[in-house]
C-alpha cells in the first residue's frame, strides 16, 4: 500500500469517527452539565438558550477557516487524520509544518515527497506519531501551568490597561510569526504566497475599516486562505 492509501483506509476512518464521537459525546455532556449548573445558579432559560444559540452562530463563520485548512491539509496526509487533527487539537500551520519536520528527518524533500514515494508508506505512523507528540507539549504545559499564565496576563492587562493588552497581543503574534521565516526560505513561490496572503489581509482590513464592516472580520482568515491558495496555482505557473 502506498502513504495516502494507508491514510486514507478504511481502518483508520473507523478509529478516526470512534475518537470523534467520543468528543463529541463528552462536549453533550458537558453542556448538559452547564445548564443545569445556569439554572441552579439562577440563570433563566430564555437566556441559556440565548448564550447557546449565539454561541452556536458564531462558531460556524469561523469554522469556514478551518474547513479550507481541512481541504488543504488532506492532500497531504489524507482525509480522516487531518480531520482528527483539526477537529480535536491543532491547527492548518501547526500540522503541515509537523508533518514537513518528520519528513525531512526522514530523508525526503517534503511532504509531498514522502507521500509519492513507494517507500512512504513504511512512515505513515511515524508522520502520525510526529503530529500527535509535539503538540501534546502545550496541552500538558496548559494543564500544570494555565491558571498561572492566565492570572500573569490578566495582571498585565489590569496593571498596564491598554498596554498590557497590546503586549500579549505582541506576543501571540510572534509565536504566529516564528513559522515565517521556513516557509520564506523554500523559495519564490512560498514568497509570493507569503506576499499576497498578507496583501489580501490588508485590503480586508481596509475594507473593514473604510465600510465599518465590523462582522467581516470573521471572515478575513478564511478569505485569505482561499486567496493564498489559489494564488499558489498561478505563482506555481509564473515562478515554477
Amino acid at each position: 500500500m502506498e502513504f495516502l492509501e494507508i491514510m486514507n483506509s478504511s481502518v483508520l476512518f473507523i478509529l478516526v469517527e470512534l475518537g470523534i464521537l467520543y468528543i463529541l459525546l463528552f462536549c453533550g455532556f458537558t453542556l448538559f452539565r452547564s445548564y443545569r449548573h445556569g439554572v441552579e445558579i439562577g440563570l433563566t432559560k430564555q437566556q441559556l438558550k440565548t448564550a447557546i444559540t449565539s454561541s452556536v452562530i458564531y462558531s460556524i463563520v469561523p469554522s469556514i477557516s478551518i474547513v479550507v485548512g481541512l481541504v488543504s491539509l488532506s492532500t497531504a496526509i489524507g482525509i480522516p487524520w487531518a480531520q482528527f487533527r483539526l477537529s480535536v487539537v491543532g491547527s492548518v500551520t501547526y500540522e503541515l509544518m509537523a508533518a514537513e519536520m518528520a519528513a525531512t528527518g526522514a530523508g525526503y524533500e517534503s511532504m509531498s515527497a514522502l507521500a509519492a514515494s513507494a517507500e512512504g508508506a513504511s512512515l505513515a505512523g511515524t508522520v502520525m506519531f510526529v503530529m500527535s507528540i509535539g503538540i501534546l507539549a502545550g496541552c500538558i504545559s496548559l494543564l500544570l501551568f494555565g491558571p498561572k499564565i492566565i492570572e500573569g496576563v490578566s495582571g498585565l492587562r489590569s496593571k498596564h490597561g491598554e498596554w498590557g493588552a497590546l503586549m500579549t497581543g505582541v506576543l501571540s503574534m510572534a509565536i504566529i510569526e516564528a513559522f515565517l521565516p521556513m516557509q520564506l526560505v523554500k523559495g519564490p513561490i512560498f514568497i509570493a504566497v507569503v506576499a499576497t496572503s498578507i496583501g489580501v489581509t490588508l485590503l480586508q482590513v481596509l475594507l473593514v475599516k473604510v465600510t465599518g464592516w465590523k462582522w467581516w472580520n470573521n471572515f478575513i482568515m478564511a478569505v485569505t486562505l482561499l486567496a493564498g491558495m489559489g494564488s499558489s496555482l498561478l505563482w506555481l505557473q509564473l515562478l515554477g
